[in-house]
């Protein structure tokens, strides 16, 4: 028989979960890790004496947060010997699994990426504080650091995304529509129309993590960046035929996606960075096999929900 109490316990638990998930995603990068920090968080809030605590909400995300940053500097020596770019893994942020991940404009590719140029602590404050809108008081109590410490690392990490973010982007729809177009030309091996959605100085970034051969350092400028995609759908890629490749629009990360798959698995993940008039100023491919489970599953359960 489950105690009342128990009960109570898990549903109070449950009403933060996509809250916790949210936190140590955009601490972390990774849903794994994000994933694996949720049930951590549990495990602590089962043990914990209950009757002391007054706000659940603040509770449970300093655990989360320390769990999180536990997890990221621990993770730090491995993304610098990682081989090739290291991006962070994709999520899909339509259908049921919006649920998962609250605020998706701040968990754009691009942004993860400048977050992941910050120091642990400076990502932990800033998702805090710019994302969740916690106090100060209330961060410093969840990463164990003074006010006046956390007041400072909020101020130099928000002077540094500020400065490594894209200022200006094309709205919503102009986003979609540029993403269809690339789609329709990368799968019809389409170079010149590629050319005219990219910037002429464009960044293909591709993280294939050793796993799966991919470009090891940037790819810079509209004509290779075109030929290389407009390859994918004329040539045999990561032992995919042309003909049974299968390439679909999606919503990554809170903006319009692609993902390539084969008759078994997903291959790649591809987001986008716009400037103002809806031209893409940068790609990020993410084919890492490791990286790709929640895409997969994702992509699974919308393909099952009739």
């Amino acid at each position: 028989m489950t105690h009342p109490s128990a009960d109570h316990d898990q549903q109070v638990f449950d009403r933060h979960r996509n809250l916790l998930f949210s936190v140590a995603y955009r601490i972390l990068g990774t849903v794994a890790d994000a994933e694996d920090v949720v049930q951590d968080a549990w495990i602590k809030w089962s043990a914990a004496d209950r009757s002391q605590v007054a706000d659940p909400k603040a509770y449970l995300a300093r655990i989360a947060s320390n769990l999180a940053l536990e997890r990221l500097r621990s993770a730090r020596y491995q993304r610098e010997t990682y081989v090739g770019p290291w991006l962070p893994e994709p999520i899909l942020t339509s259908g049921d699994t919006a649920e998962a991940v609250t605020g998706a404009d701040s968990v754009s590719t691009a942004m993860l990426v400048v977050l992941e140029t910050l120091s642990p602590l400076e990502r932990a404050v800033f998702v805090l504080k710019e994302v969740f809108d916690f106090s100060h008081a209330e961060i410093a109590e969840a990463v164990e650091r003074s006010e006046v410490a956390v007041r400072q690392a909020a101020h130099r990490a928000r002077e540094h995304v500020r400065a490594r973010r894209p200022r200006f982007t094309a709205d919503r729809s102009r986003q979609r529509e540029v993403t269809e177009r690339f789609l329709a030309a990368a799968t019809g091996g389409d170079i010149n129309a590629l050319m005219e959605l990219v910037s002429p100085e464009v960044t293909l970034w591709t993280d294939g993590g050793g796993k799966v051969r991919q470009a090891l350092k940037p790819v810079v400028g509209a004509r290779v960046v075109a030929a290389w995609f407009a390859a994918i759908g004329t040539v045999t890629y990561q032992g995919v035929e042309p003909a049974d490749m299968n390439a679909r629009l999606v919503e990554i990360n809170g903006g319009p996606g692609m993902v390539f798959s084969g008759p078994d698995r997903v291959i790649a993940a591809v987001t986008f960075d716009f400037d103002a008039d809806g031209r893409i100023t940068a790609i990020h491919n993410i084919a890492n096999p490791d990286k790709l489970g929640a895409i997969a599953d994702g992509i699974t359960r919308d393909v099952a929900t009739p």
